[in-house]
């Protein structure tokens, strides 16, 4: 089958953003023989490529030679030269600039902005300050962008002829005034602008809470927040998103309900949220009572809102429940796959997350990059090696998408996990990135499974120079020398985290019972039922006992007595929340727990015992994926 424009543009983007010139060109050739030159998708795909890749002679006469140009050709040509001013600081390429701009029959908010940015980088401020009192309709984005680099430079009469023009100002701008005043000693007019801010933006200060949760200073957000006069959906929902995305799930779902005791009626926006921060803590019940107010308010069709059902179903353990989402969604698109290809791959059902990337392809939708980190995961979790390295040669070969640091880090897992080793290593040494601590840690966490301490020192020497106060490398490191019985080595590595005062992450494990959710550490004795969990910890320790249950001390403390280490197992967290779970809830119910890091041996063991001595499924979420546990088997066949 010959290649179309429809392959051409796609692969021209590749080599764009590789900058593989040479490879570009031979894609030229073949479009040249193909009859597709003239196409002007496929001559602005050129253009593109010839610019991003430095040859800016070869995209003007790509340029010159398109018998039909679209506003996105120009865009792209008028861009070539502006770029050469941040690869080559030629200023000069500017001219070349605005001659096409000039020579431009129609012109975008896009054309208008790269010219704008052109003449910052170039310091010609004057001929940027032109351009924007031309356009027709100043934006926003570019007018705060001017209103900083007049103020920083002290012109602030330009700057405020600027300000004065746009039509909304949003929290950057108006902060850019007011840091100007401020650095020109003009305090007592930034005090009367802040003033103004207030007056003229009732939504300013949604503006800083959302910036100062994107900045990951939620505290200050917060403060923001519990200072404004009124509320609106627009407030809740970014705090909301903003302790969602730094892992507050809990305090994000109590921020709901405060919005609810308030009467502000949620939109579909704050339900995202709900939905992001059910999954992030694997409160199913509260994500089922969000997919009713999803229901109640017709939200049930949006494509959007779907695929986070689908998501938060997935990531707290219902499947079914996900399945059920994506099989009534009258519309899919690729986000929508993925999220049921993850699905599947976080609970270790490889062959479903393959055999849903095929029924995906019956039905015409394009796979992205996520789709291929989704099934790569699926087949590392599931030791599908063959499956993994066909998916990973396809995605460049069928697919022309070009492997991430994400997709590198997933091979490493895969074949690390299979024993793979050394061609583990050699993917980390041989990706185009620069290694991150991900790709080090895989190979780490395979170098423990597999027993080989030569590499597992290598590699972990990798590990603590990345991220030396990453107390998980030296963790690993230690349960290797652990596990191949070298306590000494041990114990040394424990000294070393200690002496450079690496602190490890406590381990917790969250448990939802009647629609509350409970939190426990380690050796807990603060939850007001203890007393009644220690003596359920103490029956279970005697069936298991007599099913043949071995305490694996291995990995414990080395300088305390076995007693002790036993007890000290006993008491991990989450043993602490399946007690909780047996003992406030009906015989036969299902337990499902989450826990931050991953599950240790002894706890992996006692669990598949604990489900087959009191007849309950249980499912444990750790760091990595979904275990299920049932009559004594785990679902990962003990390959996790």
């Amino acid at each position: 089958m010959s290649p179309d424009k429809f392959t051409f543009v796609p692969v021209l983007n590749a080599c764009a953003s590789l900058r593989a010139l040479e490879a570009g060109k031979k894609v030229h050739e073949k479009i040249i023989q193909s009859g597709c030159k003239a196409d002007v998708f496929v001559g602005s795909s050129l253009v593109d490529m010839y610019s991003k890749c430095g040859s800016i002679e070869d995209a003007c006469k790509v340029f010159n030679n398109m018998p039909s140009r679209n506003v996105v050709t120009w865009n792209v040509m008028i861009l070539g030269h502006v770029n050469l001013v941040d690869m080559y600081a030629k200023c000069g390429s500017m001219d070349d600039a605005c001659r096409v701009f000039n020579r431009m029959p129609l012109r975008d908010v896009v054309s208008w902005n790269v010219m704008i940015f052109g003449h910052v980088k170039c310091g010609q401020g004057q001929k940027a300050l032109e351009l924007f009192h031309q356009m027709q309709q100043a934006d926003v984005f570019v007018g705060s962008s001017l209103v900083d680099m007049y103020a920083k430079c002290g012109s602030l009469e330009d700057a405020q002829r600027v300000f004065s023009k746009l039509p909304t100002r949003d929290a950057v701008t108006w902060t850019a005034m007011i840091l100007g005043h401020v650095k020109c000693g003009q305090g007592q007019k930034a005090l009367e602008l802040f003033r103004q801010m207030q007056q003229e933006v009732a939504s300013v200060g949604n503006s800083l809470i959302d910036m100062y949760a994107k900045c990951g200073s939620i505290e200050d957000a917060k403060r923001v927040f519990n200072k404004l006069p009124s509320r609106d959906v627009v407030s809740w929902n970014v705090m909301i998103f903003g302790h969602v995305k730094y892992g507050q799930g809990q305090k994000a779902l109590e921020l709901f309900r405060q919005m609810q005791e308030a009467g502000v009626q949620p939109d579909s926006m704050t339900l995202l949220g709900v939905l992001n921060a059910c999954a992030s803590v694997v409160a199913l019940e509260e994500g089922r009572r969000a997919h009713d107010w999803v229901i109640k308010s017709g939200w049930d069709s949006n494509v959007f809102v779907g695929n986070s059902l689908i998501d938060m179903y997935a990531k707290c353990g219902s499947l079914e429940d996900a399945l059920k989402v994506f099989n009534k969604m009258p519309s899919r698109d690729v986000v929508t796959w993925n999220a049921m290809i993850g699905g599947y791959a976080i609970h270790g059902h490889g062959k479903e997350a393959l055999k849903q990337f095929e029924q995906m392809r019956e039905e015409g939708v394009q796979p992205d990059d996520i789709t291929f980190v989704c099934l790569l995961s699926a087949c590392s979790h599931s030791g599908l090696v063959d499956e993994g390295l066909r998916f990973y040669s396809s995605m460049s070969t069928v697919y022309m998408i070009s492997a991430k640091l994400e997709h590198y880090t997933c091979m490493v897992d895969l074949l690390g996990r299979a024993g793979h080793l050394h061609e583990a290593e050699n993917m980390v040494l041989a990706m185009p990135y620069k290694p991150q601590v991900a790709a080090w840690m895989a190979l780490l966490g395979a170098c423990r499974i597999h027993g080989n301490v030569e590499m597992g020192e290598r590699v972990a020497k990798q590990v603590l120079e990345l991220e030396p106060e990453n107390a998980a490398g030296y963790v690993l490191l230690s349960n290797l020398y652990t596990a191949t019985g070298n306590r000494d080595l041990s114990e040394n590595v424990e000294r070393q985290r200690k002496e450079r005062s690496v602190k490890k992450h406590p381990g917790r494990t969250w448990i939802e019972v009647d629609k509350e959710v409970h939190t426990f550490v380690v050796d807990d004795q603060h939850h007001p039922q203890m007393i009644e969990i220690h003596a359920e910890l103490k029956r279970l320790s005697g069936l298991m006992h007599d099913a043949g249950y071995v305490p694996d001390t291995n990995f414990v403390l080395h300088d305390v007595e076995e007693e002790e280490k036993v007890f000290h197992l006993c008491h991990h967290s989450e043993k602490l929340a399946i007690a909780f779970g047996l003992i406030n809830s009906a015989p036969g119910t299902p337990l499902c727990i989450r826990k931050n890091l991953r599950v240790c041996r002894d706890c992996h063991t006692s669990t598949k015992f604990i489900s087959k001595v009191v007849g309950r499924a249980i499912m444990v979420r750790d760091a990595n994926h979904f275990h299920h546990f049932q009559d004594g088997e785990c679902s990962c066949r003990d390959y996790w």
